[in-house]
C-alpha cells in the first residue's frame, strides 16, 4: 500500500511543481532573447520568426509613402491613356531609366467581347513597352517607345506588356509578356520573350522566341506565365514569374522561379516551384545573403514582406499595410552578383483603375519606404498608417450587400 502512495505523493508534487514555473509575471521591459520559461505561440513567433522583436528594429519592415510624379500626360484620366506595370528602375549614363506598359487608344478598354484592332479589351491590351528617364525619380522625361507590337504572327503581335530588365555582362535585356489574343478571350494568356540591346536607349533586337514557356497540361502554370523578374544571384540568372491558377470560381495566385545561365535561356524551373504562395505581382531585390519578395494583394500571405536565404524558401518577415501595386524598386546591387544585397529605399508603382471602370486606367507613381541596411528612417518604421474617414467609407457596402442586410 505505501508503495503506491508515495510514487503518487511524488507524482502531485512534480505536477505544483510545473505549474508554478509560470508564477512570475511576463516582465514589463520586453526581453530581447527569448526567456527561459513557457511562453505562448504568439510571443514565441516573436523570437523564432522575426529578427527583433520591435517593428522598428526589423530591417525588413517598412510603411511606404507615395508620391505623384512629373512629367507624365493622362489625357485627364478620360481612359484612353494608361502607364502601368514598371520595370525596376536602374542607373545609367547619369540617369534613372524605367520601362512600362504604354496604351494610347482612341477609347478606354471595352472588354473582350466588343474590342477590335483598334479598341481594348483591357487596360493592357493594344500596348507598347516605352521608356523615360529622369535625374531625381521624381521629374521624369518621356523617351517614346522601346518595344513595338511586331508584325502578325510574331510573338506579341497584339499587345507587349509588364516588362522587366537585366543587365548582363555588358548588354540590356528586356523580358516581357507576349500577347497573341487579346486579354479576356481565355484569361490572360500569353507567352515571356525577350528583346536585347547594347544600350539602356536601344535599339532593341527581339529575339522573337518563347523565353520561359508554359507549363504542361495540369501543371500549376499551363496557362499563364506573367510579369518576369530576373536577378542576378549565385552566379545565375533567377526570373521570377506569377501565374494564375486553380480555375475560375477559386482562382489563386502564387509565384514561381526559372534559372538559367543565360539570359536567354533555357531556363530551368525550379523542382519546388511555386516558391510564394501569395501576391499579385512579382517584386524582389537582394538582401544580405538572400532575396527579400514584396507580397501584396492576393493569398493568404498577402501584405507581408519575405525572406529567402536562398532565394526559394521564403518565409514572412513583417507584416505591412499600403503596400505599392506592381512594386518596382531601384535596386543598386540587382546585377551585380552581391552577397551583402543592401535592400531598397524607392521605386516606381502604379494606380489602377484611377477613373473608375468606365474609363479605366492606370498612372505610374513613386514609392519610398526603409527596407535596407544603409539608412534607418524612424517615419518609415511607424506601426500603423493614419487613415481618414473617406478612405473607410469608400470601402462601404455594395448594394447587393444592402439588399441582403435590409432583407
Amino acid at each position: 500500500m505505501n508503495k503506491l502512495i508515495i510514487p503518487f505523493f511524488l507524482l502531485i508534487i512534480g505536477c505544483v511543481n510545473t505549474s508554478n514555473e509560470n508564477k512570475t509575471a511576463f516582465p514589463f521591459t520586453l526581453p530581447e532573447e527569448m526567456p527561459e520559461r513557457e511562453l505562448s505561440s504568439a510571443v514565441k513567433r516573436l523570437y523564432t520568426d522575426y529578427s527583433s522583436v520591435h517593428p522598428q528594429e526589423n530591417e525588413l519592415f517598412s510603411q511606404f509613402k507615395y508620391t505623384e510624379l512629373k512629367g507624365f500626360d493622362y489625357n485627364n484620366h478620360d481612359g484612353t491613356i494608361t502607364r502601368r506595370d514598371p520595370s525596376k528602375v536602374i542607373y545609367e549614363n547619369g540617369k534613372y531609366y524605367v520601362w512600362y506598359t504604354y496604351r494610347n487608344t482612341s477609347l478606354p478598354p471595352q472588354g473582350a467581347k466588343k474590342c477590335n484592332d483598334t479598341i481594348p479589351s483591357s487596360d493592357w491590351d493594344l500596348a507598347e513597352i516605352w521608356y523615360a528617364t529622369s535625374t531625381d525619380g521624381f521629374t521624369w522625361e518621356e523617351q517614346g517607345v522601346a518595344i513595338k507590337r511586331p508584325a502578325k504572327p510574331n510573338i506579341g503581335w497584339r499587345s507587349v506588356t509588364t516588362a522587366d530588365i537585366l543587365v548582363w555582362e555588358g548588354k540590356y535585356y528586356l523580358y516581357y509578356q507576349g500577347f497573341m489574343e487579346a486579354s479576356g478571350t481565355r484569361g490572360d494568356d500569353c507567352p515571356v520573350t525577350a528583346s536585347w540591346a547594347d544600350s539602356p536607349d536601344g535599339p532593341w533586337t527581339p529575339v522573337n522566341e518563347i523565353i520561359i514557356p508554359n507549363g504542361k497540361n495540369g501543371e500549376w502554370d499551363m496557362y499563364s506565365i506573367h510579369d518576369p523578374y530576373p536577378l542576378v544571384y549565385n552566379d545565375k540568372i533567377y526570373l521570377y514569374y506569377k501565374s494564375d491558377f486553380n480555375g475560375k470560381e477559386k482562382k489563386v495566385r502564387m509565384q514561381g522561379l526559372a534559372v538559367a545561365d543565360n539570359p536567354l535561356g533555357p531556363f530551368e524551373k525550379h523542382p519546388l516551384n511555386p516558391v510564394i504562395s501569395s501576391g499579385h505581382e512579382t517584386s524582389l531585390f537582394q538582401f544580405k545573403s538572400g532575396i527579400a519578395a514584396l507580397v501584396y494583394k492576393d493569398g493568404v500571405e498577402h501584405n507581408t514582406i519575405q525572406y529567402a536565404a536562398d532565394g526559394v524558401n521564403f518565409e514572412i518577415a513583417s507584416i505591412t499595410e499600403l503596400m505599392p501595386y506592381a512594386a518596382a524598386p531601384y535596386i543598386p546591387d540587382a546585377f551585380t552578383n552581391t552577397k551583402d544585397g543592401r535592400g531598397i529605399t524607392w521605386g516606381m508603382a502604379h494606380f489602377i483603375n484611377v477613373s473608375g471602370w468606365s474609363r479605366m486606367n492606370s498612372m505610374l507613381v513613386r514609392f519610398d519606404c526603409d527596407l535596407s541596411q544603409d539608412i534607418h528612417d524612424d517615419e518609415m518604421k511607424e506601426h500603423r498608417v493614419n487613415h481618414s474617414p473617406d478612405v473607410y467609407f469608400k470601402q462601404g457596402l455594395s448594394k447587393k450587400q444592402r439588399e441582403r442586410i435590409f432583407r
